[in-house]
């Protein structure tokens, strides 16, 4: 049972429950090599985390962000205490963005992995990884779509995480010191979204359209392509850029 003051907060969170209830723990899914009980195990980390650098920083006492690590516990549990463990760090995260919304100003800068956010990031955050990672158990479902097509996604995505996105693919592409690599991932009607990379840094922004896109599609295909992941319909993005510009993209954009 989710309360229902946590089901407001993260609305994405009964629809991402519900998705996890109607499949096995060691089912596979659409983030590879994950099963099931791994993308569970992930997300409970991700609200402890999240929970964790909030309440630290409310308290007066910063603490840096942890990495991946921070899900080793989890393994170790049953899929019932899982599950429960999931729940109320969920609940624990709901209360924690209630406090930082009533004790702190909305644009207070806050530490995350290396750069600073506000405190409606914690929150929202969370509430994306329920949508991409719903996706990664059903894949292109109606629900899955229409939720990663909201332009928030899209605003959070480049704009509060940004270049930790690119860090590990910009490694990955080896790039020579003259060498850089440009796209444009286009969905009509929006801003672009522009990457960019060289030998030493890699940026993410929104811009006005401007001459050919890399990568053209919907929004929510859009999305899932930033987060190195594809759609099962190919048909619902398109390319004139050639194969190596789009082996590159992708490898850019595979590393988070």
């Amino acid at each position: 049972m989710i309360p229902t003051e946590v089901a407001e907060t993260l609305p994405e969170l009964v629809p991402f429950a519900r998705a996890v209830q109607a499949r096995r723990p060691d089912d596979g899914t659409w983030c590879e090599a994950w099963t099931v009980r791994d993308v569970l195990i992930h997300q409970t980390g991700n609200a402890e985390e999240l929970a964790r650098v909030l309440e630290a920083f409310l308290a007066g006492t910063p603490v840096e962000t942890r990495g991946f690590d921070r899900e080793a516990p989890y393994h170790r549990l049953s899929d019932a205490d899982l599950w429960s463990a999931f729940l109320r760090n969920c609940a624990h995260l709901n209360d924690i963005a209630a406090a930082a919304a009533r004790d702190l100003s909305p644009d207070t800068e806050i530490t995350w992995t290396g750069r600073t956010v506000t405190a409606p990031f914690f929150a929202e955050h969370m509430r994306e990884e329920l949508i991409l990672h719903r996706w990664d158990l059903t894949g292109d479902d109606r629900t899955a779509v229409r939720a990663l097509d909201e332009p928030w996604m899209t605003e959070h995505s480049v704009i509060s995480v940004g270049r930790p996105l690119l860090a590990r693919g910009r490694a990955e592409l080896r790039l020579a010191p003259d060498e850089r690599l440009e796209a444009r991932l286009r969905t009509p009607g929006t801003d672009d979204i522009v990457l960019t990379a060289d030998a030493d840094t890699a940026g993410i922004r929104l811009a006005a359209p401007d001459g050919p896109a890399t990568i053209e599609s919907d929004a929510a295909t859009r999305l899932l392509l930033l987060w190195g992941r594809r759609p099962a319909d190919p048909s619902r993005w398109h390319s004139a850029a050639g194969p190596e510009t789009l082996r590159r993209v992708r490898t850019l954009l595979s590393g988070y």
